[in-house]
């Protein structure tokens, strides 16, 4: 899983979370589908307790990902920590990953392919069982995590690259685009206390400057639930942004990636032997 010419690969951003058994699942899962040298950002907000500093002790001595882990002393709070890291990376592009999720073989490759695609996507959020709008197989369903890692990610791979337009990004797995965010500014840290609220609010306001919120319908991130946000959050969204629930149920409604979710699927049935799936990452 070499890195294509002329692709660059994003920095990955990972903010450690409490649960160790779902970092564990996530650290291996990086280690195995992510191209050796990749570097990566494991942002600890005063989160992990005694065992997951000792999962991410052991795993930076033999991990081949380039990682960098730091601790606060403090809890900062979700939404302004992640704008600390962003603010960090100043106008790098990154990929958010959820401390839960569990990245399939060749995903930071397409997501990166998905950038150099089309410039005028701000973020690209790739298929997940518990995807909500990138939902798969089914639309807004969480489902369990694909039992076969390799099968479903040669799957993706073989889809057609259209990138379909999203309501907003989805907070298992999101590239972001460096100067694009740049842009539009730093998180609001005032608003929202959680990621998954911030990031629907930068995805629309991405969407006002005449960015887009894409699909990248050729990987798969899986995540054993959907994120969280407060009441508080969502009533701050209503209220800034009026259009934001008629526009994500006019898409559930409409569901424009049936046709995607359905190629996906007899992609899957196609896929053959373990040299055939190899084949696909080439």
């Amino acid at each position: 899983m070499s890195e294509a010419p002329g692709i660059h690969l994003p920095i990955i951003l990972l903010p450690v979370g409490s649960d160790d058994d779902a970092l564990d699942a996530c650290l291996g899962a990086l280690d195995a589908g992510t191209p050796a040298g990749t570097r990566i950002w494991l942002a600890d907000d005063a989160q992990a307790g005694p065992r997951g500093l000792a999962i991410i002790e052991r795993w930076l001595t033999r991990t081949h990902l380039q990682a960098d882990y730091t601790r606060r002393k403090h809890m900062l709070g979700e939404v302004a920590h992640m704008d600390e890291m962003f603010k960090a990376c100043g106008d790098m592009d990154v990929v958010v990953l959820a401390a839960d999720a569990q990245p399939l073989p060749g995903w930071l490759q397409q997501l990166a392919s998905c950038f150099a695609r089309d410039a005028s996507i701000a973020t690209a959020t790739p298929w997940c069982n518990a995807g909500e709008a990138a939902a798969w197989p089914r639309l807004g369903e969480v489902q369990p995590p694909p039992t076969d890692f390799e099968r479903t990610a040669a799957a993706c791979a073989a889809m057609p690259p259209t990138h379909h337009e999203l309501p907003a990004a989805v907070a298992h797995a999101v590239a972001i685009r460096g100067h694009a965010r740049r842009k539009v500014g730093d998180l609001d840290t005032s608003s929202y206390a959680t990621w998954y609220a911030a990031l629907i609010d930068l995805s629309l306001r991405f969407s006002g400057l005449g960015w887009r919120n894409a699909l990248c319908e050729t990987a798969f991130v899986a995540r054993g639930g959907e994120g969280l946000s407060t009441s508080e959050d969502m009533d701050t969204l209503n209220a800034r942004w009026p259009a934001w629930h008629p526009r994500l149920a006019n898409f559930l409604m409409r569901d424009p990636l049936h046709a995607a979710r359905e190629k996906l699927r007899h992609l899957y049935s196609d896929v053959g032997l373990p040299e055939r799936q190899r084949e696909l990452f080439k």
